[in-house]
């Protein structure tokens, strides 16, 4: 059973919430202010995050923010009452992963909650290295011997998943959800797509690193020129 953070000052929403989540096997721990959360990050190990915005002692995403700062990459889900777009966008830079609106319907968040407990961990504030490759998420863009090349998105978060493998085999479906989440649709040549445009963004780079498909198994992003 997969066990989850709220964040939220709204008693009544809370019960529901975590009342919706129950049904669907995910434990919740509620908490009313930052205070609390944070001291209970600090003995506990969650899934994800659900987190709001206005709480009695301070802005829910400060807390995020904190987080990220320290390495740690657990899902985020904010939930709040600011719809604007500039809202929105302030709440995906500052380290959320997805943003809903409050009124919701608590099938969409249950959905979303479940979408980002499936989907591996992602570090947005560091930067991963393998053999001659860097990764700068913060910036889409992808580094080798001082040329860039940029990557959307999707891009970004296969190439991200398959540099955490460190040159170990990744499954099409762990690929799929890095990239897309399981809330979205995806055409079944989606990924072979994206692994193609990464293939060329990896050759003009230069990189000695290039993506293997090991049939049935998966993908992997191993260092060519160490072969025999």
């Amino acid at each position: 059973m997969y066990r989850v953070l709220l964040l939220e000052d709204n008693s009544r929403l809370a019960d529901l919430i975590a009342g919706a989540l129950k049904r669907v096997g995910i434990t919740v721990d509620s908490f009313g202010d930052n205070e609390a959360a944070e001291q209970a990050l600090q003995f506990g190990d969650y899934a994800a995050l659900i987190i709001d915005r206005g709480l009695p002692d301070g802005d829910g995403l400060a807390l995020v923010q904190r987080l990220r700062a320290a390495g740690k990459g657990t899902p985020c889900l904010i939930v709040t009452a600011r719809d604007a777009v500039h809202d929105r966008i302030d709440g995906l830079e500052r380290g959320a992963d997805d943003y809903l609106t409050k009124p919701f319907a608590m099938e969409e968040l249950v959905a979303r909650v479940k979408a980002l407990i499936r989907r591996p961990v992602r570090l947005q504030s560091l930067s991963p290295v393998l053999g001659d490759l860097t990764l700068r998420p913060d910036d889409g863009l992808l580094v080798c011997a001082g040329q860039t090349v940029s990557l959307p998105p999707a891009e970004m978060q296969i190439m991200y998943c398959l540099m955490q493998s460190e040159q170990s085999t990744v499954s099409r479906r762990v690929l799929e959800q890095a990239a897309w989440g399981l809330s979205e649709a995806v055409t079944p040549n989606a990924l072979d797509v994206a692994l193609h445009r990464l293939r060329r963004k990896l050759a003009t780079l230069g990189s000695t690193l290039q993506i293997i498909n090991s049939r049935a198994r998966g993908y992997a992003l191993q260092d060519v020129a160490s072969d025999p």
